[in-house]
């Protein structure tokens, strides 16, 4: 019995065939030298070229997890190959943010599978201000969900137990609108 060499294409193409049917995507890349985090975040900054060096996890991240720059790796993707679309692969969309699901190492990070990290958490006391002209009412409310700045949460009046919807402030305090 004769054993074939595998060209290096058709095991690429068995590895991808193989990952897409696991449910991931692979990211084609060759590693950058062994680098500490703090060499990492410094060649990160400001030296990315668009579409040739990209991040993606070095270990497992579970969901709920604050995504740090010492859980990515730096890699340099393999000439020709281009990123998919929707994946942060960059610093700025990435540091600080929580994994919605699980990110596994050596994968690109779906946009989608990151959120803002929460800026009230539900169940916690806020303020909720609703202005009109000159006219500012405050009332203390719980929330009923958590948020980040910007988004559209419900709360409920502490004092007349009604549900109001409101938009998250930067500062933690809930705006609502006329409705």
């Amino acid at each position: 019995m004769m054993i074939m060499p595998i060209t290096c294409s058709a095991f690429r193409r068995t590895a991808l065939i193989l990952a897409l049917v696991a449910g991931g995507m692979p990211a084609f890349a060759q590693e950058s030298a062994n680098q500490s985090a703090n060499q990492l975040a410094t060649q990160i900054a400001g030296n990315q070229t668009a579409g040739e060096v990209v991040l993606i996890p070095n270990r497992v991240i579970y969901p709920g997890e604050t995504i740090e720059l010492a859980a990515l790796k730096q890699v340099t993707l393999i000439p020709g190959k281009h990123k998919p679309e929707a994946m942060a692969t960059r610093a700025e969309e990435l540091q600080g943010k929580i994994a919605k699901r699980t990110l596994l190492p050596g994968r690109y990070i779906p946009s989608a599978a990151i959120r803002e990290a929460w800026l009230v958490e539900q169940g916690a006391a806020v303020q909720v201000f609703f202005v009109a002209g000159g006219l500012t009412i405050t009332a203390t409310a719980v929330t009923l969900q958590p948020g980040s700045a910007g988004d559209l949460i419900k709360v409920r009046n502490s004092d007349s137990g009604k549900i109001l919807s409101g938009t998250v402030m930067a500062d933690g305090t809930i705006q609502v609108s006329a409705s």
